[in-house]
């Protein structure tokens, strides 16, 4: 007898059985009421791992009769996406047919452009209900024509209350379970380990009961849970959503002066695996963007934890990335030197390629030299603090200002600085 996992053997069948999503598949929520009209329409489902995208599809299936072919966007071609549709198609003008048949494809975001562009004309003329199932953010992994031709549903990881339900419902209703003796004492490392996946919950459960001989007790508890899992709890994924969503979660902790919020983000990183070398790069572009010149040295140790970084490795390089984190998110912060070089790209790019002043270009040449370069050029070496005024500015431009600096000490007093160089007699640098 092939032995079936436990999540296989408590896999929904139909909605009263579905566990968690109560926005979509609730009393009156949008799937509930699209199975219970029979008036299905195209959608892409949305979530993490183990959150019941692929069950929801197949309750879809056998609660309307229809149809219910399935892809998976790993094995599968273009080759294979025509084969199916032309099933499909038979399928759909057969007089038997109960309903569109239903294509659930998993990963979809992997199909690439001509896979997901084969899609759109059976999606478009009703020969079939296109289910998408993705860990990935939609916008960015599937093609906008397929986008505005199916609606995107988010689905969420389980929650506490939902878990504990699932876990009861284990306890209740599996076959080997309940032929078991079953002490539940503590569930919070369970519910931690799981992470909101409902199948990660049943596998823990699944391995937890096979690792305990017949004629014991199963004690659930978070010793037991550890002890049998010895492995790393964080969900993280390098090259999906989460990646994303972690990284931005760090550097707007670090940018809004929260040093133990950017501590917290630094860890789930590190111990979700991240390429350190990715963060310690993160961090050199915020001292620029985000301290700035409100404290310069931030750039310096940043770049500074990048080489010492390379130099020392892993672990120990999450203390310098830690220090580094830390004084960046304490650190007085301006964006002034960001700002300042986009107004002047943008000048750029309105004004075109304004020819340099005669009197600041190079003259290596007597004929440069007799056409004017370099002539009437001030040397400020020569001057009063090391200081003469001069156009440096193309003539169209002026002494047009692109740099507006920020409220601290050390910005405040260049431009005052600035101020009595440049405008001894007007108002201050700062517009």
């Amino acid at each position: 007898m092939i032995y079936q996992p436990l999540a296989e053997r408590l896999r929904p069948r139909t909605l009263d059985d579905y566990i968690g999503q109560t926005h979509l598949v609730g009393p009156d929520a949008v799937i509930r009421r699209m199975i219970e009209t029979g008036r299905l329409s195209s959608f892409i489902l949305w979530g993490p791992p183990g959150v019941g995208k692929t069950t929801l599809a197949r309750i879809i299936a056998n609660t309307t009769g229809c149809s219910f072919y399935t892809l998976s966007a790993v094995t599968s071609g273009v080759k294979e996406v025509r084969e199916v549709l032309d099933k499909c198609r038979k399928d759909a003008a057969s007089v038997f047919s109960k309903g569109r048949p239903i294509l659930f494809i998993d990963e979809i975001h992997r199909f690439n452009k001509s896979q997901q562009d084969s899609l759109l004309g059976a999606v478009e003329d009703g020969t079939i209900t296109l289910i998408g199932a993705t860990t990935e953010n939609p916008s960015f992994e599937v093609i906008r024509p397929l986008l505005s031709r199916a609606r995107v549903y988010t689905l969420k990881p389980l929650d506490e209350e939902e878990l504990d339900r699932l876990l009861r419902h284990a306890l209740e209703h599996d076959s080997v379970l309940k032929e078991r003796s079953v002490d539940v004492e503590e569930t919070t490392a369970l519910f931690r380990f799981a992470g909101g996946d409902a199948r990660k919950l049943l596998n823990i459960l699944d391995l937890i009961e096979q690792s305990t001989p017949d004629q014991e007790k199963i004690v659930i508890n978070d010793k037991t849970v550890t002890d049998r899992l010895q492995e790393n709890p964080a969900a993280y994924d390098k090259n999906g959503e989460m990646h994303y969503d972690i990284i931005s979660a760090f550097i707007k902790s670090v940018r809004g002066s929260d040093p133990d919020a950017a501590i917290y983000w630094l860890a789930r990183m590190v111990e979700g695996g991240e390429d350190p070398e990715f963060i310690a790069r993160r961090l050199v572009i915020l001292a620029a963007e985000d301290i700035g010149l409100a404290n310069p040295n931030a750039l310096l140790l940043a770049n500074a934890t990048f080489d010492i970084l390379r130099k020392i490795g892993w672990p120990e390089g999450r203390i310098p990335l830690a220090e580094c984190t830390i004084y960046l998110a304490t650190s007085p912060k301006s964006n002034s030197a960001y700002l300042a070089i986009d107004a002047a790209l943008a000048k750029v790019r309105e004004t075109g390629n304004l020819p340099v002043p005669l009197h600041l270009r190079n003259a290596p040449t007597s004929l440069m030299k007799d056409m004017g370069y370099g002539r009437d050029y001030i040397y400020p070496h020569d001057y009063p603090g090391h200081f003469k005024r001069q156009q440096y500015m193309p003539d169209e431009l002026g002494h047009h200002r692109f740099w507006s600096p920020a409220d601290n000490p050390a910005e405040m007093k260049s431009a005052d600085l600035q101020t009595r160089r440049w405008n001894p007699d007007g108002d201050s640098v700062k517009r």
